[in-house]
């Protein structure tokens, strides 16, 4: 008899294998990458850094900005927290509730726009062809909010 995640498991393999995605080929010739910082940081500096799963729970436009969205997300606390980020011209608010971000959650508070932002969501940016990109770092589901990241 089949434990229940192994049957779960087994039901997400089968459903992969027959549904293959159509992987996107991405041309990555005319991506330019900042350097690497020459600075070090030690290791326990980096371990004061509290990386989480959070999840969106909402996400609207800071009125009067052009750039801002507001997050309301899911920590794992039991409380809500808002976090800020400058990030609304390569997302439209809607299309970010339900999902499962990284945020560094022990940063001071930082007021914009009247608003306390309580921490950082993460994102890639590069360059490409002299315009910036920016991807939101969105991890799987099935991480629970409040998950640490080590």
């Amino acid at each position: 008899m089949k434990s229940q995640g192994a049957a779960k498991n087994e039901a997400n393999n089968a459903a992969q294998a027959a549904a293959p995605a159509a992987e996107e080929k991405i041309d990555f010739s005319k991506v330019e990458i900042e350097p690497l910082f020459a600075d070090s940081v030690d290791f326990d500096t980096f371990s004061k850094s509290d990386f989480r799963a959070v999840k969106v729970k909402e996400c609207t436009a800071v009125p009067k900005s052009k750039k801002l969205l507001q997050f309301t997300l899911d920590d794992g606390t039991g409380t809500d927290r808002t976090i800020l980020s400058g990030i609304h011209e390569f997302y439209e608010p809607e299309e970010l509730v339900g999902k499962t971000l990284i945020a560094i959650t022990n940063l001071p508070p930082r007021a914009m726009m009247g608003i306390e932002s309580c921490g950082m969501l993460l994102s890639a940016v590069h360059t490409e062809e002299g315009k910036e990109k920016l991807h939101l770092l969105m991890v799987d589901s099935h991480i629970p909010a409040g998950a640490k990241l080590y």
